[in-house]
């Protein structure tokens, strides 16, 4: 099956809450993820919730990585969804999980774009 794009939903369970409320340890670590999974970083937007939590977004030319925490829940919901096939999403989603010390990952992939030709009618 082709298709456009590739989206990675993951669910962070069981994280470390501390992290979960980090901006500038969220941020860095959004950046590394993308550089590491060789995507283009274009811009990032990251802000901190009260009295906690953080959310942001890394635009990269392959498409985006989000990432919204709650740290009272030990829980962070990330998107990593690329287009093409240059960008290895597996090398992010595996940093994601490793640095936001997840003990309960669950990862699910998403084909985006996928376009099936029918015969066309007369």
């Amino acid at each position: 099956m082709d298709a456009l794009g590739r989206h990675l939903l993951l669910e962070l369970k069981e994280c470390n809450p501390a992290v979960l409320d980090d901006l500038a340890f969220l941020e860095e670590t959004m950046l590394t993820a993308a550089q590491k999974a060789g995507a283009t970083v274009l811009e990032q937007y990251f802000h901190q919730f009260s009295p906690q939590g953080v959310s942001g977004a890394v635009i990269i030319a392959e498409s985006h990585l989000s990432l919204h925490t709650w740290p009272e829940f030990g829980y962070a919901a990330v998107d990593i969804f690329t287009c093409g096939d240059s960008v290895d999403t597996e090398a992010a989603a595996d940093l994601l999980i490793e640095r936001l010390q997840s003990k309960d990952p669950v990862i699910m992939e998403v084909k985006r774009g996928v376009l099936i030709r029918t015969p066309s009618r007369v």
